[in-house]
């Protein structure tokens, strides 16, 4: 029986934190996602410059300058990005995720998906809400991928950076994420 509501008082315990970290990331106005999704793009390019290369080459860019993970055996995310396509910011996005499993910790974290053809742009625009893993075919860059990766080589949809991770939370992926237009 104790096992049993120690297990309880942690879900409600993750419920809470996760809610907490919805709240905190959903506070920005249009202004500063805006200034944010501008600055992490320049920041990205500086720390890999194989994303200033992307930059230059996709029909558009989706940035999530600030995501919010957090978890204790459930957990979640939550973040607000925009759509930029030729310079302008053109729409509106967030971000959102589950998880059930042995997780505990919170972390926050930002990432951009370039959109390299006009299909994956459609798809974007044209869904409901977009699962990543389901439709266009995203490729996670990482250190290794990056260092091989040039405009000759680019052959798939899009390709996501994940950049500017603080906290402590064991694994982070965008597997899984939901990605929905809103208004603003």
């Amino acid at each position: 029986m104790y096992k049993v509501s120690r297990t309880i008082m942690a879900s409600l315990v993750a419920t809470i934190v996760s809610l907490s970290a919805v709240t905190i990331a959903h506070a920005a106005t249009a202004e500063d996602l805006d200034k944010d999704a501008r600055q992490a793009l320049q920041t990205l390019a500086t720390t890999h410059p194989v994303a200033e290369t992307l930059a230059s080459t996709a029909k558009a860019v989706l940035v999530f300058p600030n995501v919010v993970k957090a978890g204790l055996v459930f957990g979640g995310s939550y973040g607000e990005g925009v759509l930029i396509e030729d310079s302008k910011v053109v729409d509106y996005y967030n971000t959102v995720s589950g998880s059930w499993g042995l997780q505990i910790g919170a972390q926050s974290y930002g990432y951009a998906i370039f959109l390299m053809t006009d299909e994956a742009v459609d798809y974007l625009k044209d869904s409901k809400g977009w699962e990543v893993g389901v439709g266009p075919t995203v490729v996670v860059i990482d250190e290794g991928v990056a260092v091989n990766l040039s405009s000759s080589s680019l052959q798939d949809d899009a390709y996501a950076f994940i950049f500017s991770q603080q906290g402590l939370m064991a694994g982070i992926s965008i597997e899984g994420t939901k990605v929905t237009k809103i208004q603003r």
